[in-house]
């Protein structure tokens, strides 16, 4: 009697679960658990295809790596870098550098493709150099050096005056055309989009300052009235 008791009131305790479950529309398990168990999946990091590029470093240029800092001196100038701690360089006998990853982590994999991009420009910077050009458009628009500055005529009611930066040079052609080279690329990109800057072109005509090898995405004008 006493065992049909007890599974009676088992029962309609399952039954009882059930409906509240049914009714809340939650379904409810009978069968308790007794332990859950987590799977942990290391995910590495894919290598950047430009990251493990190597770096061939010319005769002419004399390299010092010290820890983390890295200096590289060449015929047209000398640049420091000081990298962050998830890359790190190596040099091989044959003078080649190559940068890799200390770590597998999100940032080291976007690291590693940018300072190697840093440092290339590094090496070619002071062995070959680089240079930007610029072009002024429009009626009255014209560049002239004067001393160490570069005085513009852009169409304001009195020119522009830029100091150029130490490490760099700037040659002018036909009043029109604007050179910048050194050995460092982020100076001349620095300093050109300054220029840039003070009269950008305007998609109608073209007018204003813009690079040798920018394309203007053109606008129609507004048509006459039709008759």
């Amino acid at each position: 009697m006493m065992a049909s008791s007890i599974t009676s009131s088992f029962q309609t305790s399952n039954l009882r679960s059930v409906f509240l479950g049914e009714r809340n529309g939650i379904c409810a398990s009978n069968v308790p658990v007794t332990r859950i168990g987590f799977v942990r999946k290391t995910v590495e990091c894919k290598e950047s295809r430009i990251g493990k590029k190597p770096i061939e470093v010319p005769s002419n240029v004399k390299i010092t790596l010290e820890g983390q800092d890295l200096r590289v001196k060449g015929p047209l100038g000398e640049l420091s870098r000081t990298y962050p701690r998830e890359v790190k360089l190596e040099r091989e006998e044959s003078g080649i550098l190559t940068v890799k990853k200390a770590m597998e982590t999100r940032r080291a994999n976007q690291m590693h493709g940018l300072f190697r991009t840093l440092t290339d420009n590094m090496v070619v910077g002071v062995s070959k150099g680089f240079e930007k050009r610029l072009q002024l458009v429009g009626v009255g628009y014209r560049a002239m050096l004067e001393g160490k500055d570069l005085v513009l005529s852009l169409g304001f009611s009195h020119p522009v005056r830029m100091p150029i930066p130490d490490g760099l040079k700037v040659k002018v052609e036909e009043n029109t055309r604007i050179t910048v080279s050194g050995y460092d690329k982020c100076t001349i990109g620095e300093f050109a989009a300054s220029i840039r800057k003070w009269r950008p072109p305007e998609p109608y005509k073209g007018k204003g300052v813009k690079y040798a090898d920018e394309i203007i995405r053109r606008k129609e004008g507004k048509a006459g009235k039709k008759k």
